[in-house]
C-alpha cells in the first residue's frame, strides 16, 4: 500500500515506525521544515519538505506532484483535517472528505449533528445571523460564549455577560468563521477513548481543573483527573460519537454536567492534548496515537484490549503556562515538596535559562512546569492538584539574551 503520510505530529507521539511495516509499505512523508527533526528515524521511507508557511493542502500536493497517487493519506493533528480532505480529494484518493470533516471541525455543524441526534447541545447562533438579527433574535439570555467556528486550545474564545455584549465584540472578527452559544453551569469533564466499527472500545472520563479557557486567556493554570465512567455516560459518548461521524479512531470530547444531565460542548477527532494521551495510557495500557495508526493502515488485529482502572487507579496531568508572562524566562517557586512527591509519575520543569513558549501551547518542554500524576483515587489526585495550583508561583524573569 502506498501511503502518504501529512507529518506535524512528532513521531515519539504518533509512533509511526513502531506501528507501520515500512518494509511492507511505501511511505511518504511530507513535513513542513520546522518539523523535520520531529520524523521517524531508521526506517524505509521518501522524505518530502514543503515550506511550512502557505496553505497546507496547496503545499502538500505541490510537494507530491508526479509521485504515484496514494492508497492512503494519514493526518493525525486537527489542524490537518480538512487539508488532508482537499488532498485525498484533489488526489483521488479514498477516505474522508470536507463534508465527512466538518462535524468535528466546525463548531455549528458539530451542535447541529448532534442535536439532530435528540442530544442536548448548548443554544447556538452563527456569529453572521446573531449580528443580522440583533439581541433580540438570539433565543437565550445572560451569559454568552463567542467563538471561532473551527478553532482549538480556546484561542480567540471569549465569554461575555450578555448577548449584547457578546454581539459587541463580534463585530471586530470575521462573522463567517464565528458562531456564539449560550454558556451552560456545571462541571466541564472530557471524554477521552477510541472508537472502533462504531462503537466504543475504550473510554474514560476525566474532571477538569480550572478551565482552558481561563488558561488560555489569563495563565492560570490546568489539569484533569480520572474519573468512574458510568454506562450512561459511555453510552451518550457513543451517541455523540455516532451523530458526527466518528466512528473509527480516538476522541476528545468535553462535556458540560448540568443538573438534566450532560451537555454537549465540543469533539475533536484526535487524542486529547497535554498529557491527556499518557494517562490514559497509564490507566488503560492503550496508546491512543498507535491505536490509530493500526487501525489506519488495517491492522486492528494488533489492537490492545483496554483495563478498566479501579477507584485507586486514576491518573491526572498538570500544565502551568508561561505564554501570558511577558517575558520567555521565568522563576519557579514553591514547587519543591510537590516535585518529589510519591504521586507524581512525571515532573518536567524549565530551568532559569530555558526559555518557555509565548503562544499558547501544553507541550512539556514549553511551559513552565507540567506533569502527570497517579495512580490515586480521583479525590487523591484532586486534593493534590489544587494545593499544588495554589502553591506554586511562575513568575517573569526578564534576561538579556546573547
Amino acid at each position: 500500500m502506498r501511503i502518504l503520510v501529512m507529518h506535524r505530529i512528532p513521531d515519539s507521539f504518533a509512533r509511526y515506525a513502531q506501528n507501520i511495516d515500512h518494509e511492507r509499505h511505501e511511505v511518504t512523508y511530507v513535513s513542513a521544515a520546522d518539523r523535520v527533526a520531529t520524523l521517524p528515524q531508521g526506517v524505509r521511507a521518501r522524505f518530502v519538505e514543503r515550506p511550512g508557511t502557505g496553505d497546507t493542502a496547496r503545499e502538500v500536493l505541490e510537494a507530491v506532484a508526479g509521485l504515484p497517487v496514494p492508497d492512503l493519506v494519514i493526518a493525525m493533528s486537527e489542524y490537518d483535517l480538512l487539508p488532508a480532505a482537499r488532498v485525498r480529494e484533489a488526489l483521488g484518493t479514498p477516505g474522508p472528505r470536507e463534508a465527512d470533516v466538518l462535524p468535528v471541525r466546525d463548531k455549528v455543524v458539530m451542535k447541529a449533528a448532534v442535536e439532530a441526534a435528540g442530544l442536548r447541545a448548548p443554544r447556538y447562533l452563527p456569529l453572521g445571523a446573531a449580528l443580522a438579527g440583533g439581541e433580540s433574535a438570539v433565543p437565550w439570555k445572560g451569559r454568552t460564549v463567542l467563538k471561532p467556528l473551527s478553532g482549538a486550545s480556546s484561542e480567540g474564545v471569549s465569554e461575555h455577560p450578555t448577548v449584547a455584549a457578546a454581539l459587541k465584540a463580534g463585530r471586530s472578527v470575521d462573522a463567517a468563521d464565528h458562531e456564539i452559544e449560550e454558556f451552560v453551569e456545571g462541571p466541564v469533564i472530557h471524554l477521552d477513548g477510541l472508537m472502533a466499527d462504531g462503537d466504543l472500545h475504550s473510554v474514560l472520563a476525566s474532571r477538569y481543573l480550572g478551565t482552558c479557557l481561563s488558561y488560555a486567556r489569563e495563565g492560570t493554570p490546568l489539569g484533569s483527573v480520572q474519573i468512574d465512567t458510568p454506562p450512561d455516560l459511555a453510552d451518550w459518548a457513543r451517541d455523540c460519537l455516532r451523530a458526527v461521524g466518528v466512528l473509527d479512531g480516538p476522541f476528545h470530547l468535553e462535556a458540560i454536567l448540568s443538573g438534566e444531565g450532560p451537555v454537549f460542548l465540543e469533539v475533536g477527532a484526535r487524542p486529547g492534548g497535554a498529557d491527556i494521551v499518557d494517562a490514559f495510557e497509564l490507566a488503560t495500557g492503550v496508546h491512543l496515537q498507535s491505536a490509530q495508526v493500526l487501525q489506519l493502515v488495517g491492522e486492528t488485529a494488533g489492537l490492545p484490549p483496554a483495563r478498566t482502572p479501579g477507584p485507586d487507579g486514576m491518573y491526572g496531568f498538570f500544565v502551568i503556562p508561561g505564554h501570558t508572562l511577558g517575558s520567555r524566562y521565568c522563576r519557579i517557586s514553591g514547587e519543591e515538596r510537590f516535585r518529589d512527591d510519591p504521586l507524581v509519575h512525571r515532573w518536567v520543569q524549565r530551568a532559569p535559562d530555558e526559555p518557555v513558549k509565548d503562544t499558547i501551547t501544553y507541550a512539556d518542554f514549553d511551559i513552565p512546569v507540567a506533569g502527570v500524576i497517579g495512580p490515586a483515587s480521583s479525590e487523591v489526585l484532586e486534593g493534590f492538584l489544587t494545593e499544588l495550583f495554589a502553591t506554586i508561583r511562575v513568575e517573569p524573569a526578564h534576561r538579556e539574551l546573547p
